[in-house]
């Protein structure tokens, strides 16, 4: 039987791996992964099983690209506690570390525990996709949804996947989906963008990746894409306007520059690399002299 003295030095022992656990949590969402290592550690000194700082040395070392490192104290934390969160780190680390293989059982655990917790239905449907297994992907990510409607990674997620397997239908869906809850969300914005252009809506799709341009000026990806866009739509000028910008303030895009260019399906360009490439040149200031 415990004495007054013991439980009281259990309680003090707690209170103290509560608060450094706090401070190493806070640390990680400042983006200060080797603060909240030491923090980790601390705790550790003073609880060795503790299910929680062994979980925060694992996302600490994850988080400063040690996979491997993380792979211990992860699958301790395993063994002491079984969580959604736990599972699903503890299966990013081991993909990280090449042992894919071993992750996925984890992450198929990891959706089914409660609380539930999006990220594991995000690596599974990932996962599941990158082995093709896409109408398992598929599922994963939707019963993801059925579980958070509100989270914009899900719809993002599946938006891509839906853009993977060529159905620019349901992927304007999901993107419209995320723009509901973050309207200006440049990753929303750009794969609307893209769904609307493999369909042909080519100036909704133009106006979108404007959008995009609009928060992210020097997305390098909207820039090639809008020119496409305005090339298919006749409107060179407007689209070698757009180019020139992007190779100004990025030139290692020439190359890309110049082969949207080239490839138009329409308008001038269609002619010879070396026309296009005049077009590329920036304009002379306004009032300067010829030479």
């Amino acid at each position: 039987m415990k004495t007054r003295s013991e439980r009281s030095r259990r309680d003090r022992v707690a209170a103290e791996v509560e608060e450094i656990l706090q401070r190493g949590a806070s640390a990680l969402g400042q983006q200060r992964p080797g603060e909240a290592e030491r923090l980790a550690g601390h705790a550790l000194a003073r609880d060795s099983r503790h299910p929680e700082a062994l979980h925060l040395l694992g996302v600490a070392l994850l988080a400063q690209r040690r996979p491997r490192d993380a792979i211990a104290p992860l699958e301790q934390a395993a063994k002491e506690r079984t969580t959604s969160r736990i599972e699903t780190h503890l299966a990013k680390a081991l993909i990280e570390s090449g042992r894919a293989n071993e992750a996925l059982p984890r992450l198929q655990r990891a959706i089914e525990l409660q609380p539930p917790y999006v990220a594991a239905f995000q690596e599974l449907g990932i996962q599941l996709c990158s082995l093709r297994r896409f109408a398992e992907a598929e599922a994963v990510l939707e019963r993801g949804l059925e579980t958070d409607p509100t989270s914009v990674e899900l719809s993002l997620d599946l938006g891509r996947f839906y853009l993977i397997r060529a159905d620019a239908g349901n992927a304007k869906i999901a993107f419209a989906r995320a723009l509901v809850h973050a309207s200006r969300d440049p990753r929303a914005l750009h794969g609307s963008a893209l769904a609307l252009l493999y369909e042909g809506e080519l100036e909704r799709a133009s106006e979108r990746f404007r959008q995009v341009l609009a928060i992210q000026p020097d997305h390098p990806s909207a820039q090639l894409e809008l020119a496409h866009c305005l090339l298919q739509l006749g409107r060179s000028e407007d689209a070698v306007a757009t180019l020139r910008t992007m190779v100004r303030t990025a030139p290692h895009q020439y190359g890309n520059a110049l082969k949207t260019l080239v490839s138009a399906s329409r308008g001038r360009f269609w002619m010879r690399p070396s026309a296009a490439a005049e077009f590329l040149k920036p304009e002379p200031p306004a009032g300067a002299n010829a030479v």
